[in-house]
């Protein structure tokens, strides 16, 4: 109602100024429309900030709920909160996917990689102990949570690839595409970490195939993120582009997750290195994480600009062969 409104004062003002007979029928002025607007856009901020912090608030109180149900208080729940943050992301992903009837924006790419880092974890952490949680909730409750992350991005490749695959916009979401299908351009992700796990990992499951696997998942996830941002780089050329919010949230809860995950693999520093006896195991898990959050860091710096405003999420323009990552 109060778009039609200012639709009809607009117009009014816009005729009342083009002759001086129609602006004393009118009755209004360039004022009037630009108050009404001013007070629509203050709504519209208003708005934003209640469902920014509906979101965030009610993550918060489940977490809190999850921490005094399956914890007992020990450092490591980081790495389930973590964890949980990430299924949080792709859960939000869904909910946009769905309201909006859409998958335009969302990279392929990027989900493909994720599938294949809970497909890994899942192989390394269901068979053995050496790299969960040392509390109560690596017992059970952090399965699940992995294991509900993969359901969801499964969830999300099928939304994507199936139910909108008229809206998925494969113009923007382009990286990789070089010398392979474009729907595989994901396979220039998993050779590098794959021989960086080969070649440096922890040896807490005290079993090579499975060390591997939660390496090779630990690397790919620092990169996973990628074709994601590349598509947003891409996007950011074309007029008028803005980040839906729970596409903004779905991707800020990936990194937030990451930053909380390296803080507890920071305290297993000696943990990490002491199981296969080099500093450099230690030194590449940590800085894998590091590479994560640095490609991210554009990202966050505009995304919390967007919180404090209140308004849409707009990325820069950059020119052909700039990067926004």
């Amino acid at each position: 109602e109060r778009l039609r409104r200012v639709w009809i004062l607009a117009i009014d003002a816009y005729t009342a100024a083009r002759s001086p007979f129609h602006r004393v029928e009118a009755g209004v002025s360039y004022a009037d429309a630009s108050e009404e607007c001013r007070i629509m856009d203050k709504d519209g901020i208003l708005g934003a900030h209640k469902l920014n912090i509906a979101i965030w608030g009610g993550f918060l109180i489940f977490s809190f709920l999850v921490y005094m149900l399956v914890s007992n208080g020990d450092f490591s729940f980081l790495l389930t909160y973590g964890a949980l943050m990430r299924t949080f992301s792709f859960f939000l992903l869904i909910v946009r996917m769905v309201m909006s009837k859409s998958c335009r924006g969302i990279s392929v790419k990027s989900l493909e990689a994720y599938a294949v880092v809970f497909v890994f974890r899942l192989l390394s952490i269901v068979r053995h102990e050496g790299y969960l949680p040392w509390d109560k909730s690596g017992d059970w409750f952090y399965h699940v949570v992995e294991i509900s992350s993969m359901g969801l991005v499964s969830l999300s490749l099928y939304l994507t690839l199936v139910r909108f695959r008229n809206t998925y916009d494969a113009q923007t979401d382009t990286f990789g595409n070089l010398h392979v299908p474009d729907h595989l351009g994901v396979v220039w992700l998993l050779g590098p970490p794959l021989v960086l796990a080969l070649l440096l990992h922890p040896n807490l499951n005290s079993e090579f195939f499975s060390d591997v696997c939660w390496t090779f998942a630990m690397y790919l996830e620092s990169i996973a993120i990628f074709p994601q941002l590349y598509q947003f780089q891409r996007q950011a050329a074309q007029k008028n582009f803005e980040v839906e919010i729970l596409h903004a949230h779905f991707v800020s809860a990936l990194g937030l997750a990451r930053i909380i995950e390296m803080i507890f693999w920071s305290s297993s520093f000696r943990e990490l290195s002491h199981s296969s006896n080099s500093t450099w195991v230690g030194i590449f898990v940590l800085v894998a994480q590091i590479v994560h959050i640095l490609i991210m860091l554009d990202f966050f710096y505009y995304y919390f600009n967007a919180l404090k405003s209140g308004t849409p999420m707009r990325l820069p323009q950059h020119t052909a062969g700039a990067g926004m990552v």
